[in-house]
């Protein structure tokens, strides 16, 4: 990803400003006049969340931005989130809040370390190995892709490749040990990569939290470090099995609308909370970890989305031949079949 520089900034742009009385409408009234519309991740802080117009998982609201007749996305997320963006809408501006906010997950592959993976796998007379990667990479790392995931769909994807061909799955460890348990699939290759947010949420945590409430429900995001645990606990019968349930963020707002338990224990990143309480207010969500916060997520404030708004930085470029070998493996993915609920 390339960003137009956001250095020398106002001071009263760029503070870690709380959002203030009338700030709501005052990016509503720039957005107006930007002719643009801000998006918000599920991650985001809680005024950020409230005041976009869409607030989802990152490939929904890359199709949302690929579908707006605005001109100008603001994507208030991590910069993988803003390049699928622009993948999907490479006539429109699309502006991060701050350019800064990574993303450890997409970090943990590059380009150059795919391809050297790939060819691992491929020698004369040997079918090559079909590349899948979860959404959550870069540009340039989906253009070495065959077909992208979701964590709600990675199953459905990886079981429409041919028995006998060799997956390369990546970036994320949890999500493809997931993807193998439930395929039962040996020729699955995994990268070890991970969310170092998700990844923090240990089993030991989990079960300490689901036997002081028995009764709660287990919201549990693939990526976690603690899905296996939560399958294990099921298993052996510490927690009755239909309280389990492994979810992306677009699977956990379903079941919130829908549980009628008491209290649900949720294990992703702690900004889902804001909406999973918005969907389902006389429940108590509560985190199985409550310092699981990413702090990339956390750099959109209040003044770093005013700054991009004023300014129009930062901007997210794309390579062009990157982006359409990139999109061609989105594309491949919905093919297969709607990606739901996202990441």
């Amino acid at each position: 990803m390339s960003v137009t520089s956001a250095a020398e900034q106002p001071a009263e742009l760029v503070a870690p400003l709380t959002a203030g009385p009338g700030w709501a409408e005052e990016v509503r009234r720039l957005a107006r006049e930007r002719d643009a519309v801000v998006l918000a991740h599920n991650y985001q802080r809680p005024e950020i969340q409230d005041v976009a117009d869409h607030t989802g998982d990152s490939l929904a609201l890359s199709r949302i931005a690929a579908a707006s007749d605005a001109s100008t996305i603001v994507f208030c997320g991590v910069h993988f989130m803003a390049e699928t963006a622009k993948i999907l809408a490479p006539e429109k501006t699309v502006l991060i809040p701050d350019a800064r906010a990574g993303c450890s997950l997409a970090d943990s592959i590059t380009a150059d370390e795919l391809r050297a993976w790939k060819a691992e796998f491929t020698s004369p007379g040997r079918p090559r190995p079909v590349v899948v990667s979860y959404v959550n990479t870069t540009a340039a790392v989906k253009a070495e892709t065959d077909v992208c995931c979701t964590s709600s769909n990675a199953v459905e994807v990886v079981a429409s490749i041919p028995a006998d061909r060799e997956v390369l799955f990546l970036p994320d460890q949890f999500l493809g040990a997931h993807v193998r348990r439930i395929t039962g699939r040996e020729n699955l290759h995994i990268w070890a990569g991970e969310c170092h947010v998700h990844a923090g949420i240990n089993g030991a945590t989990l079960t300490a939290k689901a036997q002081a409430d028995p009764d709660a429900d287990l919201f549990v995001h693939p990526e976690c470090g603690c899905a296996t645990s939560a399958l294990y606990l099921a298993g052996a019968g510490a927690v009755p099995a239909d309280q389990v349930h492994i979810l992306s963020t677009g699977g956990m707002l379903d079941a919130a609308k829908n549980t009628t338990k008491a209290s649900v224990l949720v294990a992703t990143e702690v900004g889902m909370l804001h909406q999973l309480r918005r969907a389902n207010p006389d429940v108590d969500f509560r985190p199985v970890n409550d310092r699981a916060a990413c702090g990339y997520m956390k750099m959109i404030t209040p003044g770093a989305l005013t700054r991009a708004l004023v300014e129009g930085r930062d901007e997210v470029h794309v390579d062009p031949d990157t982006a359409a070998r990139a999109r061609g493996a989105v594309q491949r993915m919905i093919a297969i079949g709607r990606p739901g609920g996202g990441e």
